[in-house]
């Protein structure tokens, strides 16, 4: 059985561990950049790291229409339950054996707020450690922080970061973040959404291979890496 992950645009992406389907922060239906549909993606879980409508959008559809359980904080858990979603509730720096790995959730400087304006909680990143032993880092929308080298410290198997800049990390910083992570993989995300957050994945990833251990994998949407 493969794990893999597969970025489905912007900043969702989907993972496959032991079997499970999880879905990353789903974005899909008003996102130019998506490789799927909401109708048509698989989910056995949902990680929901923010508030924000790129991340949240598609969660509650998804979730009842699979039946799929979100992990997420104490205030996302609770206003996608009130929306008839089944969910399991974390918060920052805690961590919880699920049937596809033990998940924690991670420091994330950015913020999180509901469509509506109302307050979704801390934003987070998320850090699985599935049965193959091969550690995921989720960084999510956040700015570089110097902690990330304490998440070094656990040994990551693969790092997806945004590198769009102006709402989260741009390049220079996520090079940076790749130093401290020091994973054996990673993947650039939340960037050519629109024009704001255009880059060039490309240079970026020439980058991290010169300048660190890390092997650099620039995905189009849709496209998928093996764990």
């Amino acid at each position: 059985m493969t794990d893999k992950y597969t970025w489905y645009g912007h900043g969702a992406g989907g993972l496959e561990l032991g079997g499970h389907h999880i879905l990353v922060d789903p974005f899909l239906t008003d996102n130019p950049a998506a490789s799927i549909t909401a109708d048509k993606v698989p989910a056995d879980f949902i990680l929901i790291s923010h508030g924000h409508g790129d991340h949240v959008a598609d969660a509650v559809s998804v979730a009842k229409r699979t039946g799929a359980t979100v992990i997420s904080n104490f205030e996302i858990a609770n206003w996608c339950g009130a929306q008839g979603a089944k969910t399991h509730a974390q918060h920052l720096g805690g961590g919880h054996q699920h049937p596809f790995g033990y998940v924690k959730l991670t420091l994330a400087l950015h913020g999180s707020a509901f469509p509506d304006g109302s307050y979704g909680g801390n934003p987070c990143g998320f850090l699985i450690t599935p049965a193959s032993g091969k550690k995921v880092y989720l960084a999510c929308d956040t700015g570089l922080f110097g902690d990330m080298s304490l998440l070094g410290d656990e040994g990551i198997e693969l790092a997806v970061l945004p590198i769009g800049d102006n709402f989260t990390m741009g390049p220079a910083d996520a090079l940076r973040a790749v130093k401290l992570l020091r994973p054996k993989h990673v993947i650039p995300v939340h960037y050519n959404t629109w024009g704001l957050i255009a880059q060039d994945a490309g240079a970026w990833a020439k980058k991290v291979q010169a300048e660190t251990g890390a092997q650099a994998h620039v995905l189009k949407p849709g496209e998928s890496v093996t764990i």
